[in-house]
């Protein structure tokens, strides 16, 4: 199973929402899981982890992971080449490394990362950004290239940034 991961904040709370699907090419969500929590802590700029991965794993308690899960974040799992990480890769270290942690992330980050991919997908010349921990960047790559949908966002990852918005 793959569950990807989003969170979006409101004024007084933040909206968590995972959407399980079965594989990467699967047109609908097996189950769809939603957490509303406090927010824990203001946004640090350069640590946005803190503010998200509390609502994650508080999510993840709803689920039960099992060996050969995938999960994906909306962010970066690697920040550069030096073994900076983002949410992705303090999630991997969270979970103790037990399962993959995809970042597919909207925007560019500034840093060089030999372990970032850019993926386009349908017709779009805007890519997304690809990073993994427990994952091979490049046998993932394809996998999100063809993922259900024609446009840049994967049809699943774009219902679940409007679930998460809801």
């Amino acid at each position: 199973m793959i569950y990807a991961f989003d969170t979006y904040y409101y004024e007084d709370h933040a909206n968590t929402v995972c959407i399980a699907f079965e594989g990467w090419t699967s047109e609908k969500e097996a189950d769809i899981f939603t957490e509303k929590t406090e927010i824990s802590s203001a946004y640090e700029s350069g640590a946005f982890y803190k503010r998200e991965l509390p609502c994650i794993l508080s999510l993840l308690k709803k689920i039960e992971l099992k060996e050969g899960d995938i999960i994906i974040v909306d962010g970066y799992v690697t920040l550069d080449n030096d073994g900076k990480i983002g949410l992705g890769g303090y999630l991997y270290e969270a979970l103790e490394q037990k399962y993959p942690v995809i970042g597919i992330a909207k925007n560019g980050f500034a840093s060089p990362d030999s372990q970032r991919r850019n993926v386009l997908r349908g017709d779009s010349k805007t890519p997304l950004y690809l990073t993994a921990k427990g994952a091979d960047v490049d046998e993932i790559l394809p996998e999100v290239e063809k993922m259900h949908g024609n446009y840049r966002i994967p049809s699943l990852l774009k219902k679940l940034d409007q679930l998460s918005r809801a």
